[in-house]
C-alpha cells in the first residue's frame, strides 16, 4: 500500500532528503505567507532553463506552514541543482508580502550551495528574474558514509586555550609551507596541525565557515547566506560534497591532535541586508517571519546587527532553523562548540524590545547539545550590553571585553588600574559571581587581549591611530583605538631599535598576563609571531596579504614565538591558574613591599597563589607597568625560582625548567614595564 508521504511528501525534515528505499527525494520549505510555491530543477551547465519543475498544490503538498513534495529520481531528468519561486499572498496590507515572484530562491536548508558562472549579487537586488544568476542548492549524490575512525575528543578543562583562526587567512599566504592547491582551505588547516600542536593550543575557534556570498566583499564571513553548508571556496575539493568531506576530515584530524573545534556562527542576520539588499532566500520566502520588521515602507527592516537586517529569533520557525543548524554541525560534522556573534540579538522581541529568549532553554534541554561548548558575544550592534550575569545563557562562556580593556589600560600605564587588574586576574567575579544565588564559574569568562575585530597584538603596541585606507575609507582620525599605545613611534617605518624592543616587551607582558589569569584564555592567530595588519583595525573586506598570516614573521619573530610557546605550556602545567572555582583563600595580593597600593599613580601589583589544593607548585607574580624599575620584596617565604622575566633577553626571559633559576635575595628588581613569575 502506498503511503501518504509517498504521494504528498513529508513536512519533515526541512530541506532536501534522499530516500534510498524509494529512490526519491523529499523537498520541504517553510513559508507562512506563500500562496504558491514552485520547485525548479537544473542540470549541470544549464542554469537559465530548468529541466523539470513542480508546482506545489496547497491542498495536497502543504502541512500547516510547510510546503512539501516527493519526487522520484527517475522523474528529475538528471537534475543536480534546485531552487524555489514563491508567490506571496498578495495582501497589499501586508507590507513585506510585496516580494518578487520572479526571484529564484535558494533553500535555507541546502547542505551545499552552488554558484553558477553567471552568478550576480546585483541581479538579486534588482526587480525581475535572476534565473541563471542565482545561487542554487546541490542535490547531493548518495552518501556512502564518512569514516570518522572512532572520532572522539575529551573536552579540555584548565588547559583550554582557544586560538581564533580564519580558515582562509591561516594558510593562504604563499609564505607558508602548505601545498599550493590547499592554501586557504580546510585541507590546508590539516597540513598545519603539527604547528598547532607545537604551539600548544587546545581549541581552534574558526571564524564563520557557513556559506557566505562571494560577491559581498565579506572576507571575515559575518554575512551568512546559508547556515547548513560549509563555505565552498574554503575547500580544495570543489566536487559535489567535497567541502563537506573536507571539513569533516579537518575536524577528525584536529580531534586526533587533541584540539577542539569551535565554530563562530552569526545567527543574528543574513547577507540579504535591508530593503535595497539582494533577495536570495528569506526575503523572498517569508520576510516577516524570518526578520524583525516594522510598518515603514521606506525602511521596514529593524537593524540590531549593523548589517541592515535582524533575524526574528523569537519566532518558532527561526528558532527551529537555528536549532536544526546546531544539531547538524554537532551530529553530522562533529564540531565541539559554537561562538555566537552578537548573541544578545536572541533577546530581541519582534518589536525590537528586550525580553526572554526561549531559544536558550531550547539549547539547554536538547540532548544533542548537552555537552557542546557555548560561547557568547554578549552584546548587539545597537547598544544592548549583557556581559556577565545579565546574559540569559547562564551556563555559557562569554567574551569578556572588560578584561581586554582593563589589561590593555594597565599595561599601557593608565592611572588607577591596579584594582581593575586584580579583578581581571581573579576571574572577573563581579561579572560572574559565585554566590549562592548565581554560582557562576571563572572559566565562563573568555579572557582576551586581541581578537579578529581590532588591532593585532603587534599593532596594539605599534599604532595609536587607525590606518584603514585599504578598506575604501581611511579612518585615521588621531583618536586612541581601544587603549592602544605605539610605544612612542607610529608604525614601523624607520622605527628606532629601542622602540621596537619596548614593543616586544609590551607584547610579552600582555600575553603573559593573559596566561596568568583565571578564566579561559583566547588569542587570535598570528599573535604568536606578532602578525601585523599595518594598523588596520577593521579589515573585514581585506582578502589579501593584509589579513593572510605572514609565515615569514615566525622566523623574524622567533624569540616572541618561543616565549608564547613557553607561556602556553606553563599555563597548561599549572591547573591552579585556570580553575573551575575562583582562587578564594589560595591567593594573597601585595604591592611591591607590603599591601596593595591602590593610589591612582600606582602601577605595580604582586600576588601569591597557592597550588597545594590542586597538587601544584606555588606561584609568585610581580607586575610593574611603571616606566621605571621597581624593587619588589617577596612577601612569602622561599626558596623562589624565577620562571619568567619579560625584561630579560631570550631565552632567559622564560626558563625551560620550573626550578632552574633560584633567587637568593628576598628582593627582586622588576624592570620598567615588565612581569616576573616565580615558583616554589
Amino acid at each position: 500500500m502506498v503511503s501518504w508521504q509517498a504521494i504528498e511528501g513529508s513536512p519533515y525534515p526541512l530541506g532536501v532528503t534522499y530516500l534510498p528505499e524509494d529512490e526519491a527525494y523529499n523537498f520541504a520549505l517553510y513559508s507562512k505567507n506563500a500562496a504558491q510555491v514552485k520547485l525548479l530543477l537544473f542540470q549541470e551547465d544549464v542554469y537559465e532553463k530548468p529541466v523539470a519543475t513542480f508546482d506545489f498544490d496547497p491542498l495536497v503538498h502543504k502541512s500547516q506552514r510547510v510546503w512539501h513534495c516527493r519526487i522520484r529520481r527517475s522523474e528529475m531528468a538528471g537534475a543536480r541543482f534546485y531552487g524555489f519561486k514563491v508567490q506571496c499572498c498578495n495582501d497589499r496590507r501586508c507590507l513585506l508580502c510585496r516580494i518578487d515572484p520572479e526571484k529564484l530562491l535558494i533553500d535555507p536548508y541546502a547542505r551545499e550551495v552552488f554558484f553558477p558562472p553567471g552568478f550576480s549579487r546585483s541581479a538579486a537586488g534588482r526587480p525581475g528574474s535572476n534565473i541563471g544568476k542565482a545561487p542554487l542548492g546541490y542535490i547531493l549524490p548518495d552518501h556512502t558514509g564518512f569514516d570518522w575512525q572512532a572520532d572522539h575528543i575529551v573536552p579540555h578543562g584548565h588547559d583550554l586555550i582557544i586560538y581564533e583562526m580564519h580558515v582562509r587567512g591561516f594558510t593562504r599566504n604563499p609564505s607558508g609551507d602548505v601545498s599550493k592547491e590547499k592554501r586557504g582551505t580546510f585541507a590546508g588547516v590539516v597540513e598545519k596541525i603539527p604547528y598547532l600542536r607545537e604551539l600548544g593550543v587546545t581549541a581552534v575557534e574558526l571564524m564563520p565557515v557557513h556559506q557566505f556570498d562571494p560577491q559581498a566583499g565579506d572576507y571575515w564571513g559575518y554575512m551568512p547566506l546559508n547556515f547548513f553548508s560549509p563555505h565552498k571556496s574554503y575547500a580544495a575539493d570543489q566536487n559535489p560534497s567535497g567541502a563537506i568531506t573536507e571539513f569533516k576530515t579537518m575536524v577528525r584530524e584536529l580531534h586526533k591532535a587533541g584540539i577542539e573545534v569551535i565554530l563562530d556562527v552569526a545567527f543574528n542576520h543574513t547577507t540579504e541586508e535591508g530593503i535595497s539588499g539582494p533577495t536570495y532566500h528569506l526575503k523572498g520566502i517569508d520576510p516577516s517571519t524570518y526578520y524583525l520588521v516594522r510598518n515603514d515602507p521606506s525602511n521596514p527592516f529593524l537593524d540590531y546587527s549593523g548589517t541592515g537586517n535582524t533575524l526574528r529569533t523569537d519566532h518558532p520557525a527561526v528558532q527551529r532553523m537555528i536549532m536544526d543548524s546546531l544539531r547538524y554541525w554537532v551530529k553530522e560534522m562533529h564540531v565541539d562548540g559554537f561562538r555566537f556573534d552578537l548573541a544578545s540579538v536572541f533577546t530581541r522581541r519582534s518589536d525590537g524590545s528586550v525580553g526572554e529568549a526561549p531559544i536558550f532553554s531550547d539549547i539547554a534541554t536538547d540532548p544533542d547539545l548537552t555537552y557542546v561548548r557555548l560561547i557568547a558575544e554578549p552584546w548587539d550592534a545597537q547598544g544592548l550590553y549583557q556581559l556577565g550575569r545579565d546574559f540569559p545563557g547562564s551556563t555559557w562562556l562569554q567574551w569578556n571585553g572588560g578584561f581586554r580593556d582593563d589589561v590593555r589600560r594597565f599595561v599601557k600605564g593608565d592611572p588607577g588600574m591596579v584594582g581593575a587588574l586584580m579583578q581581571r586576574l581573579y576571574g572577573s567575579d563581579h561579572l560572574f559571581p559565585d554566590d549562592l544565588l548565581h554560582a557562576y564559574h571563572p572559566y565562563q569568562s573568555v579572557n582576551y587581549v586581541t581578537c579578529h575585530d581590532g588591532f593585532t597584538l603587534y599593532d596594539l603596541v605599534a599604532y595609536n591611530e587607525k590606518h584603514n585606507a585599504a578598506n575604501g575609507h581611511d579612518n585615521r582620525d588621531g583618536s586612541p583605538v581601544n587603549f592602544s599605545w605605539n610605544c612612542g613611534w607610529e608604525g614601523d617605518e624607520h622605527v628606532p631599535a629601542e622602540v621596537l624592543e619596548l614593543r616586544k616587551r609590551q607584547a610579552k607582558n600582555l600575553f603573559l598576563l593573559l596566561m596568568l589569569s583565571n578564566g579561559t584564555p583566547m588569542f587570535v592567530a598570528g599573535d604568536e609571531f606578532l602578525q601585523t595588519q599595518g594598523g588596520n583595525n577593521n579589515p573585514y573586506n581585506q582578502d589579501n596579504q593584509t589579513t593572510w598570516l605572514d609565515w615569514s614573521r615566525q622566523e623574524l619573530m622567533q624569540e616572541h614565538f618561543g616565549f608564547v610557546k613557553k607561556a602556553i605550556a606553563f599555563r597548561k602545567r599549572h591547573p591552579s591558574l585556570g580553575r573551575s572555582r575562583f582562587w578564594r583563600g589560595d591567593v594573597r595580593w601585595y604591592g611591591p613591599n607590603g599591601a596593595v597600593d591602590f593610589n591612582p599613580d600606582s602601577h605595580s601589583l604582586a600576588f601569591f597563589l597557592s597550588g597545594k589544593l590542586l597538587g601544584d607548585l606555588d606561584l609568585y607574580v610581580m607586575i610593574n607597568s611603571h616606566w621605571e624599575s621597581r624593587d619588589f620584596r617577596f612577601m612569602e617565604p622561599g626558596p623562589w625560582y624565577r620562571v619568567a622575566d619579560t625584561t630579560l633577553k631570550p631565552p632567559q626571559d622564560f626558563a625551560a625548567e620550573a626550578r632552574e633559576e633560584e633567587v637568593h635575595s628576598p628582593h627582586y628588581a622588576v624592570g620598567p614595564r615588565s612581569v616576573a613569575v616565580f615558583v616554589r
